[in-house]
């Protein structure tokens, strides 16, 4: 397997030095993983190509050897039939879809995000005294809030790790679907609201490497963007001082204000951070008043509350959590950035107020976000609140 990965990138050093001007992070990562995933297309791609480029060579073959203006290749107007070309055309596919199979079978349990790291790198298996790094991800739009639960502190649109050291993230989101991606890192994961992701990664090598949203959610999208540090120990020791000496206090009331839609956010400190936020963020009950949705689950497995859970609904309505009461809502194009609606022109198959005519016989289904009957999906609305506050940390 080793030879075969070396000689693929043999084989594309040509078409690389092609490339040179591009970024070619994924095909020479500095994390273990991701360097597992590149091989893994390295690999697929010179198994295909063993297929792909015989068929090319003789089909450009075939038309130049029987040409009408070669009389000497050979016409057989009754041929129809070989054994050994038969043998050939189905046996060749046929290997490499199995060695294809075989390899991607592997590799989809080895390599897959939720499974705990066995090795640092090729060479280098896990010490068995290696404390992982913990790392709590939340996708806000439109930036990323990390937490490191066993430091105490959390950053925005910076994360830091020691090299050769296992991080184990956990992964959310706020409102929308996002795709957490640190390309030198390892392979891409969605952060979606109400939901906890995985994922298992480590850095090998010392350097700073972009970090990014892949996964379109809305109009601060081309910007939720964060750098990833790796870096030796007494480095990163150094990073956690810095954020523990230059941060302020992350609690509910200042993540509510954060929460809120801003575009190009810097990076922001903070030295202390409610060890329950996170779980309060996954849970959608970050704001005062709702229902975790732990607890309504475990309601809900109890065989329910009956008549007197009437008084939940309120809880319950988590999409419209920063709408106040007798103000309306804005749709996604007209966030609390105040970016305007690209157009005026009302939806086809929409009434005279923009409803859609058959509404009122779709109950608990609320077109404005308001949530009828407190079923409608969470972070469906992003308020029309103030954007998050200034820049708190310069450094």
């Amino acid at each position: 397997m080793q030879k075969l990965v070396k000689f693929s990138r043999l084989l594309s050093v040509l078409p690389l030095m092609m490339l040179a001007g591009c970024n070619m992070v994924v095909m020479s990562p500095s994390g273990d993983i991701a360097s597992q995933q590149a091989d893994l297309i390295l690999v697929s791609t010179f198994l295909m190509l063993l297929i792909i480029v015989p068929v090319l060579f003789l089909t450009l073959f075939f038309a130049w050897r029987y040409r009408r203006s070669n009389t000497a290749a050979t016409y057989d107007p009754e041929w129809h039939h070989s054994t050994r070309l038969e043998v050939v055309i189905w046996s060749a596919p046929l290997a490499i879809i199995i060695a294809l199979g075989a390899i991607t079978w592997i590799s989809t349990h080895k390599l897959d995000p939720y499974r705990p790291l066995d090795r640092i790198d090729a060479e280098r298996s896990i010490p068995a005294d290696t404390k992982p790094l913990t790392v709590e991800v939340v996708a806000l739009d439109w930036k990323w809030l990390f937490f490191y639960p066993d430091l105490g502190i959390a950053t925005v649109n910076e994360l830091a790790a020691p090299v050769d050291v296992p991080i184990n993230f956990k992964i959310t989101a706020s409102s929308v679907m996002n795709s957490f991606y640190i390309p030198a890192l390892a392979g891409q994961i969605y952060a979606m609201p109400g939901m906890q992701t995985r994922l298992h990664a480590v850095i090998n090598k010392e350097g700073e490497y972009e970090g990014f949203s892949a996964n379109y959610s809305g109009d601060g999208f081309s910007h939720m963007r964060f750098k990833f540090h790796g870096l030796n120990q007494q480095g990163f020791d150094d990073w956690v001082a810095r954020v523990k000496s230059q941060g302020t206090a992350l609690n509910r009331d200042t993540y509510l204000k954060l929460e809120k839609p801003s575009e190009r956010e810097p990076v922001r400190y903070y030295a202390t951070a409610d060890k329950d936020l996170y779980d309060a963020i996954l849970n959608l009950c970050a704001a005062p008043g709702k229902m975790c949705m732990s607890e309504m689950m475990h309601i809900d497995m109890m065989g329910g509350g009956g008549k007197e859970s009437a008084e939940n609904r309120e809880k319950l309505q988590y999409d419209n959590r920063h709408v106040e009461k007798g103000e309306g809502t804005n749709a996604a194009t007209f966030p609390a950035t105040g970016t305007p609606a690209r157009s005026d022109e009302k939806p086809a198959g929409t009434g005279e107020n923009g409803q859609q005519p058959m509404q009122n016989d779709m109950p608990g289904m609320d077109m404005n976000g308001g949530g009828h009957d407190g079923h409608s999906m969470p972070g469906m609305n992003h308020g029309t609140g103030d954007p998050a506050p200034a820049q708190l940390n310069n450094n």
